[in-house]
Formats: structure tokens, sequence, C-alpha cells
């Protein structure tokens, strides 16, 4: 990239949401360089650890550290810049930023302002995974990270028991094994998981196993918790007769207080479900 090319044209003064690289520093698109190249600021999630991409691609431009500490307090300041004329990239470390990454109190803040947003469109790990994990990809729910405690992490989970499209999480190498034993737990042992890690790295590999044998695959080895994981999680197979999860836990708590007729109707009434059918269901599980 030439000296020239750099300061070629002026950017209008917008807000540029780009995508870099998740591992493989070649990923990246050819505008992405150009608006890097050409932007006034580059707000950076981790200045020094964005600093090595641009460095590379020899793209010398003024830094704004903008992070999950202080992007309420700063994103005004960007906002700012912009309205006076200034072109402004945001990136994170990896991958699309507001993906689990920083960027959404600015972008809101932005629209807010009547602020010109364009996103620069790249990489993204949870895109990248599902299409090569073998899952079904035409309805997915993307969930970023679980909590990182044991009890929210429980009721998070919990609250997806019925989801049917295909689950993607971010997780770390010190809580994947946590997950996976939880997931056993809530969802059972023979759901379907597909682990991407290290993706676009040198190391990078695909596990597909059921929860059970993905917790024996995990423990075998303490390198096979290491690295970068998408943890996807296959939905749960609906049918059309069974009595939705919810609607039993809701009899289960009501059974507590109420006799089991009365805790029936109520439960029907709640869920739109068959008086008769939980009230069996109660007869022969509570």
């Amino acid at each position: 990239m030439s000296e020239k090319s750099q300061i070629s044209s002026q950017l209008p003064a917008k807000l540029y949401i780009v995508a870099t690289p998740i591992g493989n520093i070649s990923d990246i698109t050819y505008r992405a360089i150009e608006i890097l190249q050409q932007v006034d600021l580059i707000a950076a999630e981790d200045t020094r650890h964005s600093g090595k991409l641009l460095s590379h691609y020899h793209i010398k431009k003024p830094m704004f550290p903008l992070h999950d500490h202080n992007e309420r307090q700063r994103g005004q300041v960007l906002i700012e810049k912009i309205k006076a004329g200034q072109s402004i990239a945001l990136i994170s470390d990896a991958g699309t930023p507001l993906i689990s990454d920083p960027g959404y109190h600015l972008v809101n803040e932005c629209r807010a302002a009547g602020v010109d947003i364009v996103p620069i469109p790249g990489a993204c790990a949870a895109i990248a995974a599902l299409s090569a994990a073998g899952m079904p990809s035409d309805r997915f729910s993307f969930e970023g990270f679980l909590p990182a405690k044991g009890k929210s992490k429980q009721d998070k989970l919990k609250a997806l028991i019925e989801e049917s499209r295909t689950m993607i999480f971010y997780e770390s190498p010190r809580r994947v094994q946590d997950t996976v034993e939880q997931i056993i737990s809530i969802f059972g042992g023979d759901r379907k998981l597909v682990i991407a890690r290290e993706l676009t790295k040198i190391f990078e590999s695909f596990y597909a196993l059921t929860a059970e044998e993905m917790l024996v695959w995990l423990k075998e080895d303490t390198n096979h918790c290491r690295g970068e994981f998408v943890l996807m999680v296959a939905g749960a197979q609906k049918d059309d007769d069974a009595i939705p999860q919810v609607a039993l836990n809701t009899l289960t708590l009501l059974k507590e207080q109420l006799p089991l007729k009365k805790a029936a109707a109520l439960t029907a009434q709640i869920h739109d479900q068959k008086k008769n059918e939980l009230y069996k269901w109660g007869l022969e599980n509570l």
C-alpha cells in the first residue's frame, strides 16, 4: 500500500463499522483496508492489539481507545468529532464490532444524534462456525457468551430449553467444560453439539458429538480445552403432541400450593393447553 493511496480521498464524516480478521490476518476485505486507510480516526477496543493489524497493512492513523469500560463516557466525544467533519472507523479486537464486542452504545447514540453509520462487512466467528458445522442454518439463535456464574448460566440455559433453532454460543477455555456439563444437566446428554475451535488459525478444528461424548472428549486431554471456542447446540426436537416444558414447569409450581385439578385448570388457561392432558401428566409425574 503506497503512502499516496492512504491520503487519496477524503471520506464523508460518518461512523464506519469495520469488520477485522478473527484469526488469519488475511481475512480482511479490500474495502475494509481502504476505509481504514482513509478515515481520520480509528476507534479500537484495544489499540495495542489492533495496532499490529494496522501495521501489517501499513495503515498509519490516529487511534482512540473505546471499550466496555469507557464506551458510555467516550462515545459522545466521537459523535462530536464526526459532527465536526471527521470520519471515524470502529473496530474490535477481532471480527465484526458489536457482535459480543463493544460498540452498541456508540451506534445507538449515533442514531439518536442523526450521525450516519456505514457497515463494512467481513469476518464473524459465529457465522464462520455455523457455515461449516453441518447443523441446521436456515434459522439460528446467536446467544453470545453465557453468564460466568453457575446460577445465572443455569437460568439462561433453562430459558432456552424449548428453543428449536440451532443455538450459537461463544465460550472461553476456562468455562467450556462446565458449560457442556450444564447442557447435559438441562438439555440432556444426547443433545448434539458442535465445537469450532481456533477458527481460521493453524489449529482450527471442528468436533461434532453428543453432549455426553463432548464432555468425555474435553476431559481426556487438557489441550482440548485450549483456544477460542464457538459452541453450537442443536435445537430441541418439537413434538406437536407434547406438552410444552414451560407449561409443565408452571403445573409443577402450582401443584405445590393447589390441588392437582385446580393447578391443571390454571395452567391450561395460562398456556392455552388441554386441562385433561395436564391433569393426566400430573397424576403420572407429580
